[in-house]
């Protein structure tokens, strides 16, 4: 069982009164938040698979099979972008660039093909400006390939490409075989994926998550308007992609801004476009009411302290990235709050101030469970060899079970 190190009492506004924090240290690898109990007035869908995300904190406020492997459709274009977003960002892509639309991709995600498309001509070059917004707002397979083809050789070098992307940015089980989102066994992705995804997308690419809420893009003399059917609605949505194929089934990532704080939801497996919109949207009115921001701590107001193996001190102190508030149900009130401060640990020095080294994991008595980035208040340089050797001796003979 985890030590109890301190017991706070503190007041987070009129919805959660008093809440009482149990502050203990558990030495293991962070997990994934659990699964909500479906209570009533909890929240319920028609969809096969969905998760609801808070945005900055990354919180898990719903979820429904969201580790379920299943074919993403047009979804996964958000990777393709992603890939394409890193390569500009590196400098070797411009948006003036060209690419050329090669007879592969033409007939496979052109006018031929019979899929969404951005009808290029084969063999006319399109700049990538053009084609970020093909893919983004009419979802051109032709405008993926091409992209995947200038910067990957062909699509199977471009898959290889995207599945390297994903694992820089933390998404767990996904696979890609395409960069179309076109049916194949080994398109798979989850929910808690694509959510994962498009938080990335918006904090690490603003200036061109821009582009999600534009309406229409004339090209040629063609003018395409965004699939996304929550656009310009009562909830703040602006973005990111709808999907569908008959494999799939109706699928969309949807973000919103809602009371001061974005929220990003995934539905999946739906049978038709009218319940992927309808479901989509009671997702982010269900997060929108349900849910609040709460101060917990000041900035660097210590909030607890993280065993530290082989350093100057035994222990480092912890505190918050600024402010610490978390994402917890605004109903019941008077919820009561366990607080875990979450480490792979022992730590080991050299340690710098400000590195984050662990999470501080709040559940309510609801079940809703949010994580915030704790960083060390201080530097810890590396002991000296008496330091570690009485470290490596209380290591064996207690394995730190009352440390």
């Amino acid at each position: 069982m985890a030590p109890v190190i301190a017991v706070r009492s503190r007041s987070i506004g009129p919805c959660i009164a008093a809440a009482a924090l149990v502050m203990a240290i558990v030495i293991a690898p962070l997990i994934v938040s659990p699964s909500f109990a479906q209570q009533p007035g909890e929240h319920t869908t028609k969809a096969k698979r969905a998760i609801l995300m808070d945005a900055e904190t990354g919180s898990v406020l719903f979820q429904l099979n969201a580790d379920e492997l299943a074919p993403p459709a047009s979804m996964s274009k958000l990777m393709t972008l992603a890939v394409l977003f890193r390569a500009m960002k590196e400098g070797k892509v411009k948006p003036s660039d060209e690419f050329v639309m090669s007879e592969h991709a033409w007939r496979t995600g052109g006018a031929p093909s019979g899929t969404s498309a951005m009808f290029v001509p084969i063999n006319t070059k399109a700049t990538v400006s053009d084609l970020i917004q093909g893919i983004i707002i009419q979802s051109g397979n032709d405008a993926c390939i091409a992209v995947a083809e200038a910067l990957g050789g062909n699509e199977a070098g471009f898959a290889k490409m995207m599945q390297e992307e994903a694992t820089k940015i933390g998404l767990k089980l996904s696979t890609f075989a395409n960069p179309t989102g076109l049916d194949d066994p080994a398109q798979l992705m989850t929910a808690r994926d694509l959510a994962t995804l498009g938080r990335f997308l918006i904090r690490e690419y603003p200036e061109h998550y821009k582009i999600f809420s534009q309406r229409e893009f004339p090209y040629r003399k063609h003018k395409f308007f965004n699939r996304n059917p929550l656009l310009g609605s009562e909830l703040g949505v602006d973005g990111l992609k709808t999907g569908h194929t008959a494999t799939a089934g109706y699928g969309m990532v949807v973000s919103a801004i809602t009371e001061g704080h974005r929220l990003i939801g995934v539905v999946m497996g739906l049978p038709d476009e009218t319940s992927r919109r309808e479901e989509a949207r009671r997702l982010l009115q269900w997060g929108s009411r349900s849910f609040g921001s709460f101060k917990l701590f000041s900035a660097d107001e210590e909030i607890g302290h993280a065993r530290v193996w082989g350093g100057s001190t035994w222990y480092v102190p912890l505190v918050g990235k600024g402010e610490v508030t978390v994402i917890l149900p605004r109903f019941p009130a008077n919820q009561k709050l366990k607080a875990e401060i979450v480490y792979q640990g022992p730590l080991k020095p050299p340690i710098k101030k400000g590195d984050v080294v662990a999470q501080l994991r709040v559940t309510s008595s609801s079940n809703a469970t949010s994580e915030v980035p704790l960083v060390a208040a201080t530097d810890v340089e590396q002991g000296g060899v008496w330091k570690r050797g009485i470290d490596s001796l209380v290591f064996l003979a207690l394995r730190w079970a009352k440390l």
